[in-house]
């Protein structure tokens, strides 16, 4: 299997709603998305597969060095031997997927967020440096794209989090932040006995307006000589927007269910940016 067959592999497996996006890119640009997102799927689900945490950090310890001897020149693992050829052309730094690993390094250490502020660090680390990179790929002209990219993935982030509370729970992880279970009167103790109450939904519907905050910014933030380049995550915006409304459709039911969109609904909510341009 070449690399290139790895991380196609490795990208397409994880039934992502990203996926979806790649497709409408032409093959230059579809061939390093995929790579860069076979690369953080590989450092994610070394914590999302953890079983011992010490193996954890020797593997995200070994991911650490496997980058630096990648832009030494010498990659071993397929995902960077797919990726390495492409970073010069899309600007890809050492530094962009450094601090991924540092963002799945913080899941390792830290199981609770004090407040807001904390979590957004850790947003920006696995969801807004990886927007970053992806705007770079997809066609970026104008430096306020980077900042359309940080809200976008600061977006996407905060939906997943509303998606995956229950499951998070089940690993022993709860990203809601701590003031804010104090604000509404939430223990963590009913997150993770998986208990439904009028107080969970109102917290639950809180963060979902941040994120719907979070993406009419983004797409506020969007330079107009960008939007054609940026569809890719524009589709992953209606994509997500449409998951969340699900979500709250379902009366925030996320504590014993993971809510998801069929993948038809996907492709076509895609493909309506595609078409139209827009959301």
């Amino acid at each position: 299997m070449t690399p290139q067959d790895y991380v196609q592999q490795k990208a397409a497996a994880s039934g992502s709603s990203f996926y979806y996006a790649f497709l409408f890119l032409p093959p230059p640009k579809r061939a390093a998305i995929t790579a860069f997102y076979a690369f953080c799927r590989e450092v994610d689900d070394v914590v999302d597969d953890m079983v011992d945490p010490g193996v954890a950090a020797t593997k995200l310890q070994w991911w650490r060095a496997e980058v630096t001897q990648a832009f030494a020149g010498t990659p071993s693992h397929p995902v960077l031997q797919a990726l390495m050829p492409l970073v010069a052309n899309y600007q890809i730094e050492q530094r962009h997927l450094q601090a991924v690993i540092e963002g799945c390094q913080m899941d390792l250490n830290q199981t609770r967020y004090l407040d807001y502020l904390g979590l957004q660090h850790y947003c920006h680390l696995v969801a807004g440096v990886v927007g970053e990179v992806a705007a770079q790929i997809f066609g970026q002209t104008d430096v306020q794209t980077t900042e359309y990219a940080h809200a976008l993935g600061q977006a996407l982030q905060l939906t997943n989090i509303i998606r995956d509370v229950g499951e998070d729970a089940r690993r022993g992880r709860i990203y809601l932040p701590v003031n804010e279970l104090q604000q509404f009167d939430v223990t963590a103790q009913e997150i993770l006995n998986g208990s439904y109450s009028d107080r969970f939904t109102a917290l639950m519907r809180f963060q979902a307006q941040r994120a719907q905050g979070l993406y009419d910014e983004a797409l506020a933030l969007l330079p107009a000589a960008d939007c054609r380049a940026q569809k890719p995550g524009l589709m992953m915006a209606s994509i997500y927007r449409a998951l969340l409304a699900e979500i709250e459709r379902e009366n925030f039911a996320v504590l014993h269910q993971r809510i998801s969109l069929t993948p038809l609904r996907k492709l076509w909510l895609a493909w309506k940016v595609q078409a139209l341009g827009r959301l």
